[in-house]
Formats: C-alpha cells, structure tokens, sequence
C-alpha cells in the first residue's frame, strides 16, 4: 500500500505540476492568484485519499463533499493534462517545420490555446457524465453440449464493478437493476467491486436488490475494492442484497450447472484455481466468476466460461491502452482454448471520476444454450 500511495501521489502531483505550467498564462501576474490555485491543487492531489479517510472516520457529509469535487476535477484534470500534451507536441511538430521550411505555422501557445484545451475538456467531462449513465444491455449466446435434459436454455446476468459508495448510489443502481429485471434472467451474478463504500447509510439498496429473484439464485465474489472498503463489512452487505457470495467454492445448482467463485487477490487468501475447478468436473457447464481477467493456462478446459470486471475498458478514453499492458483481455468476448471462453465486462457503474468516455457501462446477458 505504501509503495502504491508513492507512485500515486508522485504520478498525481506531476499531473498538477505540468497542468498548471499551461495554465498560468490565463492568470494575472500577481502572485496571490498563483498561490490560490497551488494551493487548490495540492488539496486536489490528497483528496482522493483524505476522501477515503473522511469516510472512515464516519464524516459522511465531508466524505462525500470531497468525493464529488475530488473525483470530478481529477476526470477534468486528466482530459485537460492530454489536451496540453497533445498541442504541445503539435506546436513542437509546427515549430520544426517553420524552422524548415520557413513557413508561419500556429505553434498553439498563448492563452486562446489554453483557454481552448480547458474548455475541450469541460464539454468532454459533460459528455461523459452522461455516457456513464447510459448503461448498454450486451448479449452473447453460448452453446453447449452440457446442458442437461429439459434445460434448453439458461440465462445469466451479469453486473461488474458498479462501486457503490460516495457516489454511485441507490439511483444508479434501480437503472442496472431496472435493465437486469427486464430481462428475466435465471441467475444474477456480480463478477466483484459492487461495494466500495459505506452501506449503511444506503439503506434502500436492500429492497433495490430483493425486487429480483431469479430462480436459480444470485452469486457474487469479491473484488480489490470490497477489500479497501472493508471486506467484512462488504460481505455483510452482499450477503444482505440476497447474494450468495463464493469464496474459493463450487456451487451445484439444481443439477443444471455449476458456479465457481474465487476471490480477489487483495483479500490475501491465497487460492488453488486449478484445484477449485477440477471439483466442479461433474459433466454439468461450469461458469467461473474471477474479478481479474487474467486467465491461468492450466485453468482452460476446466471451466466453460469465465465472467470478470475490473478494467472498466479504461472508462477514460484513451487510459484503455494503459491497462492493455496488464489485462490485455479487457473487453467483451474471447475465445480461449480447450472451449473455455472468458468474457470481460466493461463495468456497470464508474469509480473515481463519475464519467465515462467511449467505454459505456454494461449489463450483460448470456444465453447459454443447448447445441
């Protein structure tokens, strides 16, 4: 954690520091309005960590307060960092080949240039408030040979990092459970980081949740976020929604299929994947809930599909190509070998910065039928 809080802060600070280079032009010259917006950076750099601190130590109006300012200038920060960057290589690229080819090219500097950068990711921040509230329903057919006799067809949903906490509330969550109960699916399941926050003080999720009863049961397994707000708590709270959570377990369901759960490797419990899914070996179709999309090679052909989250597809445009050097499986069906499939949600709700841009969140439904 120390060495993340490091990387982060230093990461975080660096953004600031080159955000503000840029930005100084739009100032007056005196040095009292400078030092005000220093000052307003440095509380940004330690608000998403003062936020976590204030809501722990049960300040939940400051908590939140810090939550919506913090998270919200971070999405306009970051759009605003690529937007300088991004005209600074142009204006370098401009001045090479006025030097050249002695031409007047604009090398976009100045205040009307950073004035437009700000503004540019203003409308991009708007853009994506509501991108991040328009939840997709996806769908994917699977089809087996391992559906037993009378079971033609098993539909599965499925909801991903929703991170319910600060900001993402009960109302976000009646429009994805809205979308899961229009589809009548036989099982629910929350592939990890659906708590992030303090539960308690959301007190309808409970009656959100047991509007939803699919006939084989809803199943849930931890993320690395149930972890950082406090996993027994957030088991509590799962448990509470009415879903079974599975922890390095293998649930038999009425002899249709079988569900593997296994948890975060932030909880610290260390898990056999192999082991866990060579007793689920019964014949029946095998679905494998795994927050992480990272699957291992000796776990193909043990399972017949794998559900997991985590990536959220980047959720800030172009941040994808950053987490495409760890998950490279990030997005949507692949195709595995030894007929083992894993799907990666995009996600259902938003963490950090309360937008999305060109990865909209999902709920997925999977038809699992008979070949």
């Amino acid at each position: 954690m120390i060495r993340f809080l490091i990387v982060f802060f230093s990461i975080y600070s660096f953004l600031h520091a080159f955000v503000y280079s840029r930005v100084k032009v739009l100032l007056p010259v005196k040095w009292p309005v400078h030092l005000l917006l220093i000052l307003f950076m440095a509380i940004m750099v330690f608000a998403p960590v003062g936020t976590r601190l204030l809501e722990k130590g049960d300040h939940y109006i400051l908590a939140r307060a810090s939550a919506l300012l913090g998270y919200g200038w971070l999405g306009f920060l970051f759009y605003s960092f690529w937007g300088f960057l991004l005209i600074g290589a142009a204006g370098i690229l401009c001045k090479l080949g006025n030097l050249i080819a002695g031409s007047s090219l604009p090398t976009f500097t100045g205040s009307t240039a950073a004035a437009c950068v700000l503004a540019a990711a203003f409308v991009i921040n708007v853009y994506g408030y509501f991108e991040a509230r328009s939840i997709q329903v996806e769908r994917i057919v699977v089809k087996t040979d391992k559906l037993p006799m009378g079971a033609d067809r098993l539909r599965i949903a499925q909801i991903s990092d929703v991170h319910l906490g600060l900001i993402v509330r009960e109302e976000s969550m009646a429009d994805i459970l809205g979308k899961v109960e229009a589809e009548n699916p036989d099982i629910i399941v929350s592939t990890g980081d659906l708590v992030d926050g303090d539960m308690e003080r959301m007190e309808g999720l409970a009656a959100l949740f047991a509007r939803l009863r699919p006939r084989l049961g809803k199943y849930a397994i931890t993320g690395n976020h149930e972890v950082y707000a406090g996993l027994a708590e957030s088991l509590q709270a799962e448990r509470a929604f009415g879903f079974t959570v599975l922890s390095g377990e293998v649930k038999t369901v009425d002899n249709i299929l079988n569900i593997v759960g296994v948890d975060d490797p932030a909880t610290g419990l260390a898990e056999d994947e192999k082991a866990i899914l060579e007793k689920a070996q019964n014949g029946l179709f095998t679905l494998f809930l795994k927050h992480r999309p990272d699957p291992a090679d000796e776990s193909l052909g043990l399972f017949d599909l794998q559900l997991s989250g985590h990536t959220h597809y980047g959720q800030l445009f172009p941040f994808r190509y950053i987490s495409e050097f760890v998950y490279p499986l990030q997005n949507g069906p692949y195709y595995l070998s030894k007929g083992s499939i894993l799907y990666t949600s995009r996600g259902s709700g938003t963490w950090g910065p309360p937008i999305r841009v060109l990865a909209p969140p999902e709920v997925t439904i999977f038809d699992v039928v008979r070949k």
